[in-house]
């Protein structure tokens, strides 16, 4: 068999399994399927494959990578000028996320590494308040384990969007978020916005190299995207289709970093996470009970803004509870961005010491 057939095999593998995860995933009624039901499939396969043949499954890093961008795209969409109408409340709320993700990283940290054993590195960008693709991304770039990095995001991920939900159920008796069917859909799509994302897509992607942002590739289409929304210059409509592929095909080539994992190392994980989005949870009700008495917004609506982790399924429970989603959307997207941009000076006064 030739080396492109086979890669071409291992990709459809890869890829077929992270369908079939989503699918069952999103027939189950768990939030964001096709990222999550497509990761833990296309892990398991991964670690079967591994298993079998000592060899871990290829996927190609540009496909990766371009996905990314279009998932940039896709959350840089979500930010319109109606979240500057908030006026001075962000000033006071987004002040307040700043020394919330200051604590939040430091405590994290210190758990990952003193508790957990991960090296200096790893344990930084385990402990990132955002995106598991962008955590991952940064923390490969600055030489933190690739693998453990993945599952600590995903068990995050997993918790935080498991529990504020069952929370809000509990003190409300009200199913919220994607499991009440709620989505954020903001209107149909037209060719109108496929050729704005086939423009946005490599243009933020060149942005972001020649500006040398961190993670490039995701900053890049993310800023621009913003960037066009907020001033009013084209109002996009992501289509709801190509942020599930872009999901799915991102969580896959995610799931293939596990190859080497345990359960071991999975239950360990899942320990830690459940301690750090314990203690991250605290520290952002005491963040909510605080601000609520300095702006007009409610403990609930507060905790949401800065819940750590699902953007589109904590919006989809303020919608359900009756908030205003944008509010939590702009607190969402102002943690990853800012997150990602703290988190690339790092790496960068990370990769000489690597280096050296």
């Amino acid at each position: 068999m030739s080396e492109l057939r086979s890669k071409a095999l291992q990709l459809a593998l890869i890829l077929g399994s992270g369908l079939l995860g989503a699918m069952v995933a999103r027939a189950l009624g768990l939030p964001i399927p096709f990222l999550l039901g497509s990761l833990s499939a296309s892990a398991a396969v991964s670690l079967t494959h591994y298993g079998r043949t000592g060899k871990q499954l290829w996927f190609p890093p540009t496909l990766r990578k371009s996905f990314i961008a279009i998932i940039g795209v896709m959350i840089g969409s979500t930010f319109t000028a109606e979240a500057l109408a908030l006026g001075p409340s962000l000033a006071v709320t987004l002040s307040a996320m700043v020394v919330f993700i200051a604590i939040a990283q430091t405590v994290n940290t210190l758990i990952f590494q003193r508790i957990g054993g991960y090296d200096r590195i790893t344990a930084l960008y385990a402990a990132m308040p955002g995106g598991l693709i962008e955590a991952v991304t940064l923390g490969e770039k600055a030489g933190g384990d690739v693998e453990t990095l993945s599952i600590q995001h995903f068990v995050r991920i997993i918790l935080v969007i498991v529990t504020v939900p069952a929370l809000f159920w509990l003190a409300t008796g009200v199913t919220v978020g994607s499991a009440a069917g709620v989505t954020i859909d903001r209107g149909a799509s037209d060719w109108h916005d496929w050729g704005l994302i086939a423009l946005l897509v490599p243009a933020g992607m060149w942005l972001g190299t020649v500006l040398r942002l961190p993670a490039s590739h995701l900053v890049g289409p993310l800023a621009l995207t913003a960037g066009v929304q907020a001033t009013g210059i084209a109002d996009l409509h992501g289509p709801a289709g190509l942020l599930n592929l872009a999901q799915l095909v991102v969580g896959a080539g995610l799931g293939t970093n596990f190859a080497r994992s345990t359960l071991r190392r999975l239950f360990a994980a899942f320990r830690l996470g459940v301690l750090s989005v314990g203690v991250t949870l605290a520290i952002a009700s005491g963040f909510a009970l605080g601000l609520s008495y300095l702006v007009p917004s409610t403990f609930e609506a507060l905790l949401l803004s800065f819940a750590p982790g699902g953007v589109t399924e904590m919006s989809l429970v303020a919608l359900s509870l009756g908030f205003a989603p944008i509010q939590v959307t702009t607190h969402h997207l102002f943690r990853i961005v800012f997150t990602v941009a703290v988190a690339g000076y790092l790496t960068k006064r990370l990769q000489p010491q690597r280096s050296g």
